[in-house]
C-alpha cells in the first residue's frame, strides 16, 4: 500500500512543484496533502495519518521552525519525518531544524532525483 505525504508551503505554486517532483520521482506516495502553514498543518495532522512531511522554513502565521517545535511536543505525530524543503542555505537555518527532529533537507531549486535520494534514504 502506498503512503501519503503532507507538502506544507505557503506558495499554491510550490506545492504543486514538489508534488510534480514526488511522482517523477517514483516514490511510492498513494496522496499528496497539503497544508500553507505550519499551523494549518497542525490542524490537518489532527484528523488526518501521513507517513511523510515535506515542509518549507519560511512562511506566514507558522514557519516551518516553529513548526517543528510545536509536532515534536504532540505525541500522535512527533515521530513523523519531516523533510525541509527551503531557499535557506544558512547551516544555522538548518542546523536548527535539525535539532528540532528535521529528517533531512532539500534544497530549492531541486530536482525528482535529489528528492528521491533524500527521501529513499529516510523511508
Amino acid at each position: 500500500m502506498g503512503k501519503r505525504v503532507l507538502v506544507i508551503d505557503d506558495s499554491s505554486t510550490m506545492r504543486k512543484i514538489v508534488s510534480r517532483a514526488l511522482r517523477q520521482a517514483g516514490l511510492d506516495f498513494d496522496e499528496i496533502l497539503e497544508a500553507a502553514d505550519g499551523q494549518e498543518a497542525l490542524n490537518l495532522l489532527e484528523n488526518e495519518n501521513v507517513d511523510l512531511i515535506l515542509s518549507d522554513i519560511n512562511m506566514p502565521n507558522m514557519d516551518g521552525i516553529e513548526f517543528l517545535r510545536q509536532k515534536r511536543e504532540i505525541d500522535g505525530i512527533k515521530n513523523i519525518p519531516v523533510v525541509m524543503i527551503t531557499t535557506e542555505g544558512g547551516a544555522d537555518i538548518i542546523g536548527e531544524a535539525k535539532e528540532l527532529g528535521a529528517a533531512g533537507n532539500i534544497k530549492k531549486p531541486f530536482t525528482p532525483d535529489k528528492i528521491n535520494e533524500v527521501i529513499s534514504g529516510i523511508m
